[in-house]
């Protein structure tokens, strides 16, 4: 059995790593090692993100995706959700999340045929639980998006809406990286923030 955690953050100026220690330490409880980690920062509710799909091409029948909860796999749309739970399906891939815990039978390094009746139940439940968060951290990415554009009509309607504002600790450090005559790329990589900052702080710096 090879174990592959997955840790996903939504923007670039969140930490996909912080659950890494976590993952490490649940998966050395069940006598395993992580065989890799695949880190990105994408949002849960598009299906483009090359970490995870790297992470299913590399996998083998009986291999298992680790996360740290339901939600870092999953904000899609029943549709796409669907179409991802098929490529894992079709991979024999077994997904193991921290919140959902008839997934953990999935760690055990053994099953006796005496297991196999319990194991099969546990299995069709955690498959309609896997199901039941999913689209549970779907509604939620729903809901916070509604409020946040009530917020914003709210506030315009105000006057008080000015978008957001300019992180100008992170700008100055793109720029020294852009100074010290680094791509944009590698500046992006230095100060871990995506491509698209990066031109944007040497736009505003132009004067562009």
């Amino acid at each position: 059995m090879f174990i592959r955690a997955y840790l996903r953050a939504s923007t670039m100026d969140q930490d996909a790593n912080r659950a890494r220690d976590q993952l490490t330490e649940f998966v050395a409880n069940h006598d395993h090692k992580v065989a890799h980690y695949y880190v990105e920062n994408e949002s849960g509710a598009s299906l483009q993100r090359p970490e995870l799909f790297k992470l299913l091409d590399n996998t083998q029948p009986g291999d298992v995706l680790l996360v740290e909860q339901v939600d870092r796999l999953s904000r899609l749309t029943e549709a796409d959700w669907q179409r991802l739970r098929a490529i894992i399906k079709a991979k024999e891939v077994k997904v193991v999340a921290l919140d959902l815990p008839t997934s953990h039978q999935f760690m055990a390094k053994t099953t006796t045929d005496a297991d196999a009746f319990t194991s099969r139940m546990l299995g069709a439940i955690n498959d309609m639980l896997l199901d039941m968060l999913a689209a549970v951290a779907r509604k939620d990415y729903e809901d916070r998006r509604r409020r946040q554009e009530a917020g914003i009509l709210k506030a315009k309607a105000k006057g008080a809406f000015k978008g957001r504002g300019t992180d100008k600790d992170k700008h100055a450090r793109i720029l020294a990286c852009l100074a010290k005559g680094m791509s944009i790329r590698e500046a992006a990589a230095a100060t871990k923030t995506s491509t698209a900052t990066v031109q944007r702080a040497r736009k505003m710096a132009s004067g562009d």
